[in-house]
């Protein structure tokens, strides 16, 4: 192709790309400033090797050099701002925000942890409760995975400590469908969420006390005890942010339904963002730790008691010295 063709076909990208860059460089990030900065950069960079594979003049190779240059330099140096911005929603967003939605947080927390507890004690004292919830085989693979007498606490069947890997694959698939499932049910009205969150609780509930009530309560509790502050509290978030969307279906006040589900939807996406990390570290404790048998119970319960006080400080704490997020 000659120069003057290649240039005519290419003017306008290149164009576009100086008016991003310009955009960037007065510190103006709007979305149409920057939705194509990725893709024009990524091009002109390969345009910028054609250029000089084909040996066009210096004057053209030149400005695509600039032009790579200083997208270079505005790409890197927003990555970074990215970063930021992430360590800033570790620190103190994500906490901020858990404060600043916590009517639908104690909601949902009120129907996950009561259905827990009282079908926890419901079934300690009638045992044949469980069965309500749960088939047989369940039970009966309840039983052998928190059996006092098993290798590794908490899996289906003996697995080397080798496989840890693929059970920390596996906890986080299961772990975050769950809480994904409790979050877009929430579309349903809330009634979804509130569904999952109620079912969960009842089910974690009856399997606690089932396993208490016929003996197996010091394995089990020792297990999930540890991962059981950051997976717990991440259903808890998930179901938030569902009854989030929910209420602003059931009460969009002046705003159109989809007006009012759009403004809903961000602080519910950054809840389910904070449940996603939690759960990928309860996945992490829950494959590395909990299962463990060489170590004592004693020893679990003062790591999960440690583990509980550091989560609760952190969303009650954490990043009051800012305003709180919207």
């Amino acid at each position: 192709m000659k120069q003057a063709s290649f240039e005519k076909r290419h003017q306008s990208t290149w164009q576009r790309f100086a008016r991003q860059l310009a955009a960037l460089e007065r510190g103006k990030l709007s979305g149409k400033d920057c939705e194509t900065f990725a893709s024009d950069y990524r091009q002109i960079c390969q345009q910028q090797a054609l250029a000089e594979a084909r040996g066009y003049s210096n004057r053209l190779i030149e400005r695509l050099q600039q032009l790579t240059l200083r997208g270079h330099q505005q790409f890197y140096r927003h990555r970074s701002h990215l970063r930021a911005r992430l360590i800033a929603f570790l620190l103190g967003g994500l906490p901020q925000l858990v404060r600043s939605q916590w009517r639908f947080v104690l909601a949902a927390a009120l129907c996950f942890y009561g259905g827990m507890l009282i079908m926890g004690l419901l079934v300690y004292l009638v045992p044949e409760l469980v069965y309500s919830v749960m088939d047989p085989a369940q039970v009966q693979s309840m039983e052998s995975m928190y059996d006092p007498d098993a290798s590794r606490l908490g899996r289906f069947g003996e697995r080397g400590s080798e496989q840890d890997w693929v059970m920390f694959g596996y906890y986080i698939m299961n772990n975050i469908g769950i809480a994904f499932q409790t979050f877009a049910s929430g579309l349903l009205f809330g009634l979804g969420s509130l569904f999952f969150l109620l079912f969960n609780g009842l089910m974690i509930g009856a399997v606690s006390g089932h396993l208490s009530q016929i003996g197996y309560g010091e394995p089990f509790w020792s297990f999930v005890v540890g991962h059981g502050a950051f997976e717990l509290n991440a259903i808890v978030l998930a179901g938030a942010a569902g009854l989030k969307l929910g209420w602003a279906l059931l009460a969009a006040g002046r705003h159109t339904r989809s007006e009012a589900l759009r403004l809903a939807a961000q602080p519910a996406i950054r809840l389910l963002s904070g449940a996603a990390l939690f759960l990928l570290l309860a996945a992490f404790i829950e494959a590395y730790w909990s299962s463990m048998t060489y170590t004592g119970p004693a020893v679990k319960y003062a790591v999960g008691a440690g583990l509980w006080l550091l989560v609760l400080a952190y969303l009650g704490l954490a990043g009051r010295t800012t305003h709180a997020p919207d």
